[in-house]
């Protein structure tokens, strides 16, 4: 199964000169002070500033130079709502059907490159991906509206948390201005394509990134939360800091229940390095369960340590009140990068457990466009270097990275997209979300979502690939072949099944599920 967007803005979805985000109260390029509620008494001042499009709702075309990702350069949460497609695939990539998730019931945010990963239940009967879906409005507003070509949903707030300091007030044009706030909903889908949405108020101010359904019936996800203004030293003393503080990183969530509101949301673990802003160490968004087991990755932001987390103890879900579940500890496999300057040097997104000592880990790399391009290429050495399927062992105890699946990505090779600039091209980063099977040869097969690289004005925005890759479960070095293009040449190269055309993003892949079911964990 692949999760994809199709952007289906027009020039009329964003106007230029008008006020990004919308609603912010400071109108364009200004700013505006809201007093916020100290927990000991009193308030204290935020200044929350506001942003003006530069470019209309046009997407990247043949026909004109407007593009409408220009406009996250002066409005950081810069996004457009869009639908939802899941397509039912072959294992060489042919299209065997596709099913419309109905965007009047849950969308996602085009250019965020972070959502609508797929993870397959343990019971192997459904699979899970998160979304929006709009609750009440800020302030006890009418419901607002899920639909495509709405702006800024995966910044704004949830309606159980909402923030005064997110400049996100408004996601559509309205006089008087209409404040709205957004569930980050579990989406739930059966092998008949049963459709079931659970809202939850986690993520306020970001974005959910993804969904598993456990061997016990829960849901676990992580995400991100607070593009508010609340400072550091703001957050831990304002009762919505603490709001927020307690609503991010690895959360569990009840399966059609009612969505929680502090203090009953279900936040696993607390991380806090050095002086880092409170909730930003827990900004994950790769994630598994293993031999009931939680792992999670954290690969962006300037905070924390990038690396691969175990959550709780071996063969035990996190269960329990909030309270409970903020007791349980989150640790690094041993092994891994384990400093602060991990965030600088690497980036694991989606992770798949062969066995319990082999782990492949997709990193997407630093992001970094070099211009001009070097020897045709775009991409800096941190990225040549570790970008793409990791390849890692547990020995003795530690976890050590035997090699690094590049050849036939071509990282930092700009590629054409049809009706695409040639300006803006993009390049494969890396790669995000994967799954993998286990073949009858001593192999095993990984899919995975590229990443990219490009001088667009959000490369979240890019059209990108599907991959597939084969590799010798027992290797320990990275696989050569001889020449002779049989079996052994075709093992560690990606071939792409499908690429994303104009308009397009690919997010997430995994194993379809079955109605009735099965006992592999490994999807």
């Amino acid at each position: 199964m692949l999760s994809r967007s199709v952007y289906q803005g027009t020039a009329a979805t964003v106007t230029i000169g008008e006020v990004l985000p919308r609603g912010c109260a400071g109108g364009p390029n200004g700013s505006t002070v809201v007093a916020v509620p100290l927990t000991a008494g009193g308030t204290t001042n935020v200044t929350v500033t506001c942003g003006v499009a530069s470019d209309n709702g046009e997407a990247p075309n043949l026909n004109d130079s407007h593009n409408v990702w220009n406009n996250s350069g002066s409005d950081g949460s810069f996004g457009v709502s869009s639908p939802i497609f899941l397509d039912n695939l072959s294992t060489d990539g042919r299209l065997l059907g596709t099913l419309p998730i109905p965007s009047d019931r849950i969308v996602t945010s085009f250019s965020s490159k972070s959502e609508l990963a797929l993870n397959r239940s343990i019971d192997g009967k459904s699979i899970t991906f998160m979304g929006y879906q709009g609750g009440p409005g800020c302030g006890g507003f009418p419901v607002s509206p899920t639909a495509p070509n709405l702006i800024d949903v995966s910044a704004s707030s949830t309606p159980g948390i909402c923030d005064p300091t997110n400049s996100v007030i408004s996601s559509f044009v309205s006089n008087p201005v209409t404040p709205t706030a957004y569930y980050r909903a579990v989406a739930e889908v059966d092998a008949d394509g049963h459709l079931n949405i659970t809202d939850g108020n986690a993520y306020s101010g970001d974005n959910g990134r993804a969904a598993i359904k456990g061997a016990n019936g829960m849901y676990y996800m992580v995400g991100n939360d607070n593009s508010g203004n609340l400072s550091k030293k703001q957050l831990p003393i304002t009762p919505i800091g603490v709001d927020l503080i307690n609503a991010t990183g690895a959360e569990t969530l009840v399966p059609g229940g009612t969505p929680p509101v502090p203090p009953n949301i279900g936040m696993i673990g607390r991380l806090l390095f050095g002086s880092d802003k409170p909730g930003k160490d827990t900004n994950f968004r790769g994630m598994t369960i293993f031999q009931n087991t939680l792992y999670i990755t954290k690969g962006s932001g300037g905070n924390g340590i990038n690396t691969v987390y175990q959550v709780g103890s071996a063969g035990m879900l996190p269960t329990g009140t909030a309270a409970d579940l903020a007791k349980v500890p989150i640790t690094i496999l041993p092994g891994f990068p384990n400093t602060l300057a991990s965030t600088s040097t690497s980036f694991p997104f989606g992770i798949w457990f062969a066995n319990a000592t082999t782990l492949y880990v997709c990193d997407e790399g630093d992001g970094t466009l070099v211009t001009p391009a070097v020897n045709g290429n775009v991409a800096d050495a941190q990225s040549l270097a570790t970008a793409g399927l990791q390849k890692w062992s547990l020995v003795n105890g530690t976890w050590t990275m035997l090699y690094v699946l590049q050849d036939g990505l071509n990282i930092g090779v700009p590629y054409g997209v049809e009706n695409y600039p040639l300006a803006i091209n993009p390049a494969t980063g890396g790669c995000r979300n994967i799954t993998g099977q286990h073949n009858h040869d001593g192999t095993v097969t990984i899919y995975a979502i590229t990443s990219t690289i490009s001088a667009n004005g959000d490369t979240g925005a890019d059209p990108n690939k599907l991959v597939r890759v084969t590799d010798r479960l027992d290797a320990t070095t990275l696989p050569t072949g001889d020449g002779d293009n049989d079996r052994d040449d075709r093992l560690g190269h990606f071939v792409t099944l499908r690429s994303a055309k104009a308009g397009e993003v690919f997010r997430g892949v995994a194993l379809a599920p079955k109605e009735h079911g099965d006992d592999d964990d490994h999807g």
